[in-house]
């Protein structure tokens, strides 16, 4: 149980507050409301690009991480195609430190254009290095807009295209961080050895003069029902042949992604389950198999990826994942199956919350879907997944029709 209280400043920053003097550190933990998803389809890449601006110095702290080393702190960001988060971890006697840092870069950054230039370059190589040039690295460029159409989900958070951050503006910096990077389109988080008063004082003192924004609501394009299979062949040269089948499958926090989530763990979670007993274990055909959902905020995939051994064909591997899954759609599932994997999702979920940053970043995400008091229901709703739901769900998600397939094909240089 993650314990909080909340309020709000006058400019809109929600803020909420997690009590744990166990140990004398404090999370800080700021998400702001804009992802990959937010993006104009012919400018990409901009909100992973600014989690790199965001480092490059703001209005009045010229380097960021110099001070905050100072004072024992540590931090790092993540962008996701739906928010961009930003957390620090320090000792709490010198929680004012991330107030400063942090509330300076909201109010605004340097926008030098030395900085944009050196950062552009920094997301360049990382597009080359990741997602070009690495094994499989360019995998979600491929099947995300052959599973997408429509929605923004169909390009990565790195982006579509390198030229899109080649040739991104001052102006075009200025204007996406003036739409999104405003006190009203952020959750604050501060948890551990901290007080609930303290911290609004903290608040009104270093956010609440920034001005908020006009935000407007979001009127993301929606993706259409996929009534028909779609399949893409690629060659690199890869060490194994691999397949990646996706699937269409409920939003995060939609009732029915807690019986999918189950289902995927069922089929693919571990070494114990029903793909890597079947096809690794058994019949030798994959090297490795897993089955995964994105758990995105607007309807993600639950997607199956294996790498095949060698000799077995893609084809054959293919027909060895569509034969479980017509068993696993059509055949009774075991009540201690389902058990199984309920306590190994929330053991999971327990463990997460060991760890005080970790508390931070559920509470923060939970709160940007709409329902803090949601961190506390997760394992309420995993439990809740019964056999029937957990079938239905399955027939309504595993069909072929809704499935898009990547054939990676490893060829000899």
């Amino acid at each position: 149980m993650i314990s909080y209280e909340h309020f709000v400043l006058d400019n809109g920053l929600q803020v909420y507050v997690h009590e744990d003097h166990a140990t004398p550190m404090a999370a800080f933990n700021l998400v702001y409301n804009v992802g990959s998803r937010d993006e104009d389809e012919q400018k990409t890449g901009f909100a992973h690009l600014f989690e790199h601006l965001m480092f490059g110095g703001s209005k009045h702290v010229p380097s960021y991480d110099t001070p905050l080393q100072k004072v024992g702190g540590e931090n790092n960001a993540f962008t996701s195609p739906d928010v961009t988060n930003y957390y620090i971890t320090l000792p709490s006697v010198n929680l004012e430190t991330a107030f400063w840092l942090e509330s300076d870069r909201m109010l605004s950054l340097s926008f030098d254009p030395k900085v944009l230039e050196v950062q552009q370059k920094v997301v360049i190589e990382e597009f080359k290095q990741r997602y070009l040039n690495q094994p499989y690295g360019d995998v979600w460029l491929k099947l995300r807009p052959l599973a997408y159409t429509t929605h923004p989900y169909k390009w990565a958070t790195i982006g579509k295209d390198i030229s899109h951050i080649e040739h991104a503006t001052m102006d075009d910096v200025k204007a996406f961080f003036y739409k999104h990077y405003v006190p009203n389109n952020a959750i604050l988080v501060v948890a551990g050895d901290v007080q609930v008063n303290q911290v609004k004082q903290l608040c009104k003192k270093w956010f609440e003069p920034i001005p908020a924004g006009a935000i407007k609501p979001r009127a993301l394009p929606q993706e259409p029902k996929q009534t028909q299979a779609r399949k893409l062949e690629v060659q690199a040269q890869v060490p194994l042949d691999s397949i990646y089948k996706a699937y269409h499958c409920p939003a995060r926090h939609e009732e029915q992604f807690y019986a999918i989530d189950l289902a995927a763990d069922i089929l693919g979670r571990s070494k114990s389950s029903r793909l890597y007993n079947k096809l690794v274990k058994e019949e030798k055909l994959f090297n490795s198999i897993g089955a995964f959902p994105t758990g995105s905020l607007d309807p993600g995939l639950v997607v199956i990826q294996g790498n095949l051994n060698k000799g077995v064909s893609i084809e054959e591997g293919e027909a060895a994942i569509e034969a479980l899954l017509s068993d696993f759609l059509n055949n009774p599932i075991h009540e201690a199956e389902l058990q199984k994997v309920k306590n190994q999702a929330e053991s999971t979920l327990a463990f997460s919350e060991v760890e005080l940053l970790n508390r931070a970043m559920n509470l923060a995400f939970a709160a940007n879907a709409g329902n803090a008091a949601g961190v506390n229901q997760e394992a309420e709703k995993i439990q809740a997944v019964d056999m029937s739901r957990l079938v239905e769900a399955s027939k309504q998600v595993f069909r072929p029709e809704n499935c898009s397939t990547l054939y990676y094909r490893s060829v000899v240089a």
